[in-house]
């Protein structure tokens, strides 16, 4: 469903009612099985946040505070403008003396209550309760105050410009590379007067501009209620008003909060699963919550502001689409929206083909934002999604477009992490000699396009890098551009440039062809490995060649050698206090031995063992990694979840098989944990996944069947379930040694050969 669907959906809910219960009385729906809590109190880094939103929409709020633990929120939410990471706007109910007002306020809080579609939170202290409900563009606040106190509603622009006009306030947030978010507010009640606050003092005036713009709105001083509602845009102010006007027609927080709830459900129930564990239901649902906080519609009315060029445009028919860090999200989340919302899927693709129209260079965009495309992270994995897509049958986009984007973006920009600089002597370095070259220890960087901090990261990036030009490579031969296939198929060996023979390692080496020595796999490279690595060590890098794991395993001796060497990672001590070895690798959480949970080159990792003929090890495996790191509960996520990442590969795994390959149209097979579980594909037919005997101890595969034939292999193609299908499943409590094991089942057709 694009945003279009959704917006107009929202708008007859609102305004029509949504025939749904009240919340106390309705049967417990998809909607309700969402804990955003989930993973709030980080185990090391950045925690979760309880965002607030409709699936990929614009308007997005999470309680301005560090994490969960913190005492106090900082006003109230008005929009995130970058997941995890920023908020525009900002609204602090007040009652007191005006001199003691201030552009934000720090509140002690309790009883909050936070759902996908609502938000409830008493601030205990100047004892005023609050409840907001959330449209796609547009949101209601409803703030109880103490009458016996005068009340007041200060509205902060953090850098920007407020005006107020009888019930209305409007202005802009100025946010970074000259991007301006809108806002148009109305209150229900009618101001008595209106205040400028700065450096402590309240003046009468109704507008403000420059840092912490805000102005003070004030009410009669019998006023018990504040109703407000509001919309958003990156259009213009009058944008912002047509798109609250679309939206929402009243003040009334139940009826936009049930019409939320209702968008959700929908959302949601495109996925159907039978368990008897509650927790489990949770845990599938608030992974799809979490894969559905981005990328995020920008579409208003038919038109669009993008970054990319500074300029608003016609969407065209498709809906505008950015906030995505694809190096996280491409590895499962795409995949997700590829079977279960592919018209989404589209319209995200033809929103970075336009990001990549939108500049000089036609880059293909790899961390696209509000803002503009950030460039971080390594490799150019854009090319991926794309790869991905039409494998499986997504063709409405100009291939021919979408193949130069990818290209010039790892041919012509520099393959240096965290920069968008032009290609450089490093790349010529690579295109000559096919790795990056590593330094020594102690010798000075002396590439300007290398970061400071981010280092060159040599190994991840040739290894992500070989990948990538395999995707360029099958989007070639899609195109029938044969040699250039052929080429970039070539290229695509390059991961054994760097693979050490005697160690059995990917290991770095420098510009003179020699591997660095001494060296030690487990924590090389300064800080999060950066050095040769990024963010995950030698053992995490070990199996990073996704799209040719067959030459992986003769690189590695055989069947037989690469599965003693995935038994011996998660065997593997860390070797250092677990205060020293997170000090120099504090990504790197989430650890069975010296794999890690927590950073997204482990998702595939697990699964690896069903090309070396033994896949009950990874139906083992799995089922731990499940138990062991992705709980109910505040600390159910072991490491960074950067929208979607991380959350992908537990929903994939739940159902029961994982997209190993982006670009290669099959899926290998893992554990079900449902009895029963239904995708309901847009073209009307459904995918169902039935396992019979599931339960906690019956882990293991006995036999299987797909679409009544029996399986012998641990994988299957995206043509067997693209027009629905039944995968079933026998489960037991022992693994069946004999199920998958021959060394033909490995999954899919790998060494460069392109799927059509």
């Amino acid at each position: 469903m694009n945003c279009k669907n959704l917006l107009q959906i929202g708008l007859a809910v609102v305004l029509g009612g949504c025939g749904m219960a009240s919340r106390g009385t309705e049967e417990k729906s998809p909607a309700d099985y969402v804990n955003p809590y989930i993973g709030n109190v980080s185990h090391l880094l950045v925690p979760t946040f309880p965002n607030v939103h409709l699936p990929n929409s614009m308007l997005r709020v999470v309680p301005e505070r560090a994490d969960y633990t913190a005492d106090r929120i900082n006003g109230l939410p008005v929009v995130v403008t970058n997941h995890r990471e920023k908020s525009a706007f900002n609204l602090s109910p007040f009652q007191g003396e005006k001199n003691a007002m201030a552009p934000v306020i720090a509140y002690s809080y309790d009883n909050e209550d936070i759902r996908p579609y609502f938000y409830s939170v008493y601030l205990d202290e100047p004892e005023i309760s609050v409840r907001f409900a959330p449209s796609h563009q547009s949101a209601v606040y409803e703030m109880t105050m103490n009458p016996d106190a005068p009340a007041y509603i200060i509205v902060n622009s953090k850098n920007g410009e407020l005006t107020s006009e009888g019930n209305v306030v409007k202005g802009y947030q100025n946010l970074d590379n000259g991007v301006k978010v809108y806002l148009f507010m109305e209150t229900m009640q009618t101001p008595k007067d209106v205040y400028a606050v700065k450096d402590g003092i309240a003046s009468q005036a109704s507008k403000a501009a420059g840092e912490n713009a805000c102005l003070a709105i004030g009410y009669d001083d019998s006023t018990d209620k504040v109703n407000l509602r509001y919309g958003v845009s990156f259009i213009s102010e009058d944008q912002a008003a047509k798109n609250l006007h679309r939206e929402i027609s009243n003040y009334d927080v139940d009826s936009v909060s049930m019409a939320a709830k209702g968008i959700w459900n929908d959302y949601l129930g495109r996925f159907e699963v039978e368990t008897d564990n509650e927790n489990d239901k949770a845990l599938f649902y608030t992974s799809l919550y979490r894969i559905a906080e981005r990328p995020v519609c920008l579409s208003e009315d038919g038109r669009y502001f993008s970054a990319s060029d500074g300029k608003v445009h016609d969407d065209e028919g498709h809906a505008f689409y950015t906030d995505d860090w694809i190096w996280d999200t491409y590895r499962a989340a795409h995949p997700l929206r590829v079977i279960s919302d592919p018209n989404l899927e589209l319209d995200i693709i033809h929103s970075y083909l336009r990001m990549a129209q939108q500049t000089d260079s036609l880059w293909m965009p790899t961390f696209p934002e509000i803002t503009g495309d950030t460039r971080r992270m390594n490799s150019n994995h854009g090319v991926a999604t794309i790869a991905d897509a039409y494998a499986k049958g997504l063709t409405d986009f100009d291939l021919e477009l979408a193949y130069e984007a990818c290209r010039k973006g790892i041919e012509d920009k520099t393959l240096a992490p965290w920069s968008g600089k032009p290609a450089g002597e490093l790349d010529r370095f690579y295109k000559e000699h096919g790795y990056i070259p590593a330094l020594a220890p102690g010798e000075t960087e002396t590439i300007p396009e290398v970061h400071p901090f981010e280092k060159r990261q040599p190994v991840a990036v040739t290894l992500g890098t070989a990948y990538d030009e395999w995707c360029l490579g099958q989007i070639a031969g899609f195109l029938g551009k044969d040699e250039e296939a052929r080429y970039y198929k070539e290229r695509s060996h390059n991961y054994r440039n760097i693979f050490n023979p005697d160690t059995k390692f990917f290991h770095p080496k420098d510009s003179k062809g020699n591997f660095i020595t001494p060296f030690d796999y487990r924590y090389p490279g300064g800080m999060g490995a950066r050095e040769y690595y990024g963010e995950n060590n030698g053992w995490v890098y070990r199996w990073d060649v996704p799209h040719n794991i067959p030459d992986l395993i003769k690189l590695m001796g055989g069947p037989q050698a690469f599965n003693n060497a995935l038994d011996e990672m998660f065997n593997e001590p860390l070797g250092k206090s677990k205060f020293e070895f997170y000090a120099q690798l504090p990504d790197h959480t989430g650890n069975v031995g010296q794999f890690s949970m927590a950073n997204e080159p482990s998702l595939h990792v697990p699964y690896l063992y069903n090309y070396s003929g033994q896949p009950w090890k990874s139906q083992k495996r799995i089922r731990q990694l499940i138990r062991q790191w992705f709980r109910n509960d505040l600390m159910g996520v072991p490491g960074d979840e950067d929208g979607g990442g991380m959350s992908g590969f537990v929903a994939f795994s739940m159902l029961g098989f994982y997209p190993v390959t982006p670009g290669l149209p099959s899926y290998t097979i893992g554990t079900p944990m449902f009895a029963h579980a239904t995708i309901h594909l847009d073209n009307g037919k459904d995918l169902e996944i039935v396992a019979e005997n599931q339960s906690e101890a019956n882990k293991y595969i006995q036999s299987a069947k797909l679409n009544g034939k029996v399986l012998e292999n641990p994988w299957f193609s995206h043509d067997d379930i693209k027009d629905g299908g039944k995968l079933e499943f026998v489960m037991g409590p022992k693994a069946n040694h004999e199920w998958g094991k021959h060394p033909e089942s490995a999954p899919g057709a790998y060494a460069g050969v392109v799927a059509r």
